[in-house]
């Protein structure tokens, strides 16, 4: 059967703006709830097209291109898909009532539930109540790294307090892990069924036992090891590894490795917070690292070697007669790897020049008798190129 118009499954314009899309649509999904037509087939159909057409017209993407298209759509919002592209969550799954609850439980002021039906009402009264999953709380700790160890990534086995389970009663908090009596509350079924007052009056919902969580029974005796919480803390040796290239403030998540939840359940995470210790002699930039060369006057003028320090030890640069303040020197390969399996970085190797602030008479002599030398004074050409490399650095 071809599919209605969308605009004339919710009776409205097509120049119809949200706020009035949003009011017909809950008026259809008030008038042909499941709740309301218990048995009626043909209701459900129309509340189940209604949601559909609402899906569509309250996305401005998608109305516009079911405006340009029609339902001639496919999965992925492209002409020619024979109308499966608005068909449905997912592009062509069947809808189906918990996805139009849970999709728009903000019609009906923020609950999936529709004011008291849907899931939580006659229509799903004949599902039990979800149990929910107990889960253990995160371990936070912080390592501190080196760059150099940054550089290369890292082995860490410690120890750490952690909640584990109890063996003795295997975490259920019972004594022999078999001490139970059934659930006074729910008599074993473990959800209880409550009167709500919703747009049409007294309606059914089904929700967790409060008093044993859903188990159906509750302990009649404590363990006498772990006093009834099921876990119990040891300290637990953890080893892992962390990854060249990382920064500081990172977080590496391992699953599982956090404290056991009480009285069974999965266990919490173990987050690993990377805090970097400063270099006393580089610097970090991204995957670069720099260091700040001061040279002396003479080695700058007649060039030389000299030894610089590395992430990985020391290394020897050679330094050409005439080198300027301000000049770069790369050691290619020398930074930081990338994390994400790239090249490594570079560490750049700033040159600067020392001026003496102090010098003595025979050095003063020396100074001036080099003073009027035509080498010791800039040319205009040599001026020039290092004018224009300035003006680059601040344009």
């Amino acid at each position: 059967m071809d599919k209605r118009d969308y605009y004339e499954v919710l009776g409205v314009d097509r120049s119809a703006s949200e706020d009035e899309i949003k009011k017909a649509y809950r008026k259809l999904a008030l008038k042909y709830h499941p709740d309301r037509n218990p048995g009626d087939k043909d209701a459900e159909d129309k509340f189940k097209e209604a949601a559909e057409a609402y899906d569509v017209l309250s996305d401005a993407d998608k109305r516009a291109k079911y405006d340009q298209f029609g339902h001639n759509m496919g999965p992925q919002g492209f002409p020619g898909g024979g109308g499966a592209g608005f068909g449905g969550f997912g592009g062509g799954r069947a809808w189906t009532m918990e996805d139009i609850f849970s999709q728009f439980g903000d019609i009906f002021g923020g609950h999936g539930d529709m004011g008291g039906f849907g899931s939580a009402g006659a229509y799903g009264s004949g599902r039990r109540a979800r149990k929910p999953q107990r889960r253990g709380t995160d371990l936070r700790i912080t390592i501190k790294m080196t760059l150099a160890e940054i550089a290369t990534g890292v082995e860490k086995t410690l120890k750490i307090p952690t909640f584990v389970k109890d063996p003795t009663c295997n975490g259920t908090g019972a004594k022999d892990g078999t001490a139970f009596s059934t659930c006074p509350t729910c008599h074993g079924t473990g959800s209880v069924i409550r009167e709500v007052q919703s747009i049409f009056g007294p309606a059914q919902s089904q929700t967790v036992c409060p008093t044993c969580q859903g188990e159906g029974k509750i302990i009649s005796e404590k363990c006498p090891h772990c006093h009834g919480e099921g876990v119990r803390k040891e300290d637990v040796t953890v080893s892992f590894r962390i990854p060249a290239g990382v920064n500081g403030g990172d977080v590496l998540t391992l699953q599982g490795r956090g404290n056991a939840a009480i009285h069974g359940g999965v266990n919490g995470d173990l987050l690993v917070v990377i805090e970097e210790v400063k270099h006393p002699e580089l610097i970090r930039d991204g995957n670069d690292v720099i260091y700040n060369l001061m040279l002396d006057i003479p080695t700058a003028v007649l060039g030389g070697s000299v030894e610089v320090p590395t992430l990985t030890g020391r290394a020897r640069l050679k330094i050409a007669p005439g080198t300027q303040p301000g000049k770069v020197l790369r050691l290619r390969g020398k930074g930081i790897p990338s994390g994400d399996g790239g090249a490594p970085g570079d560490e750049l190797v700033n040159v600067m020049v020392y001026i003496p602030e102090t010098i003595n008479e025979a050095e003063k002599k020396a100074f001036e008798s080099m003073q009027d030398q035509p080498n010791m004074k800039p040319s205009e050409s040599v001026k020039s190129r290092i004018f224009s490399k300035l003006r680059h650095i601040f344009d």
